[in-house]
């Protein structure tokens, strides 16, 4: 039977700044990746995600990112790997005190914009990442993509590793995504994105943007919840899972 979890990036306002739909969107997924403070969120809003997300049983993890507010965590910033190792579990820290405090547990990490991207290619980076989540939990699961630098990183250190595909983002030759300053980098139609997820899935292949196929490996789905059509795009992607009898599942389940 394929199984697959469906993540979402959720508790991204911050202040008065309302991004998102978590309210709608965290029922019909099965894992949660939240903000942490430095891209995006504050201590209420990370409270008020964490008490949502166990409500609805959903699998939460953290989402620790550039220390970026104004530019949303999506711009590259150079740190040492000292310094990338001691943000991570300093936003670990402080997303595992609300998830506790909700009255669960803390299930996996992924990063968050440049930070994943810039990872997913420079293994000073990837290790500095992972070394940051095996100090805190060793058991927590690392979500990355797949054949990344990340991947290989955790494998080192023995971290369980989840590997990711992207709904509506277009793939490069090598497996990145391609970066969202180049056209086509977004897939806008919804009919296509679905479709690709599905083939994703069942058959491990995905057509990057020059036309060539790709092998690709999909533990975890993830769509975004701040667009424009968000909550129509996860209804539309859940809905097509479950009828292609695809089980819907959090990354505990997918990994053990």
């Amino acid at each position: 039977m394929y199984r697959v979890d469906l993540n979402c990036d959720l508790g991204e306002s911050f202040g008065a700044y309302r991004i998102g739909m978590d309210e709608q969107i965290l029922p019909l997924i099965s894992s949660a990746n939240i903000a942490c403070g430095f891209h995006a969120a504050d201590p209420l809003v990370m409270e008020h995600t964490t008490v949502l997300a166990a409500a609805n049983g959903i699998g939460m993890g953290a989402h620790p990112g550039f220390p970026d507010l104004q530019g949303f965590g999506r711009r590259e910033m150079k740190l040492s790997p000292a310094e990338v190792k001691a943000l991570i579990v300093y936003q670990i820290g402080a997303l595992s005190a609300f998830v506790k405090a909700a009255g669960g547990s803390l299930q996996h990490v992924k990063a968050h914009g440049a930070l994943y991207n810039m990872a997913g290619k420079d293994k000073a980076l990837a290790e500095a990442i992972c070394e940051g989540i095996s100090a805190v939990d060793e058991n927590l699961i690392v979500l990355g993509q797949a054949g990344s630098r990340v991947e290989e990183a955790a494998k080192e250190k023995g971290l369980p590793f989840a590997r990711e595909v992207f709904a509506d983002r277009a793939y490069e030759e090598d497996g990145s995504l391609v970066a969202r300053s180049k056209s086509g980098a977004m897939i806008e139609d919804e009919e296509e994105a679905v479709n690709r997820v599905i083939r994703m899935i069942k058959e491990g292949k995905v057509r990057t943007v020059t036309g060539k196929e790709i092998s690709i490996q999909a533990d975890s789905v993830c769509v975004h919840g701040d667009g424009e059509k968000a909550l129509r795009f996860v209804e539309k992607i859940r809905k097509a899972l479950l009828a292609e009898g695809i089980a819907i599942k959090p990354l505990r389940e997918m990994t053990t």
